[in-house]
């Protein structure tokens, strides 16, 4: 009976560290500074005085072969460590000032484990101009039935 206490204070900080690392990647931590809206970033992609930003898919490869941002790279799903790399890799040798869009859309905004990951990592690598599409539900319903410009496979 005497080890209760500690016993409980340790279940109730385990389950304290489980609901800050299910948050860790949730999209909706990125501060709304650093979102883009589709619309948004259609008027830059469809104007011809400003500057282009370069942008990277995230995501799942399936989604980026049935429809993507015409120029977007596919880099991986940044909720695996080797999409991170992979996203490390493509953007080491850029001027910290680079205008970078990153997207999933493979989920709802809330669930998307994917763009947090992305957007920590340009961060930590001192980029200044990074930007995240938000995306409230889907690529699909968000952007493609939007009637964005897509491009579709490699």
């Amino acid at each position: 009976m005497k080890h209760l206490p500690r016993t409980a204070a340790i279940i109730a900080g385990m389950a304290i560290m489980a609901a800050l690392a299910a948050n860790a990647y949730q999209a909706s931590l990125i501060p709304s500074s650093d979102l883009i809206n589709p619309d948004e970033l259609v008027k830059i992609l469809q104007s011809t005085k400003a500057t282009k930003p370069l942008i990277l898919q995230v995501g799942p490869h399936i989604l980026y072969l049935q429809a993507h941002i015409p120029g977007a790279e596919y880099i991986g799903s940044a909720s695996d460590p080797q999409g991170v790399q992979r996203l490390r890799t493509r953007v080491q040798s850029l001027s910290r000032g680079e205008f970078i869009v990153i997207y999933c859309g493979c989920c709802p905004w809330n669930h998307c484990p994917n763009v947090k990951p992305a957007h920590d990592a340009l961060r930590e690598m001192g980029f200044t101009k990074v930007k995240a599409l938000y995306i409230a539900e889907n690529f699909g319903a968000n952007w493609v039935v939007q009637g964005y410009p897509t491009a579709k496979g490699e």
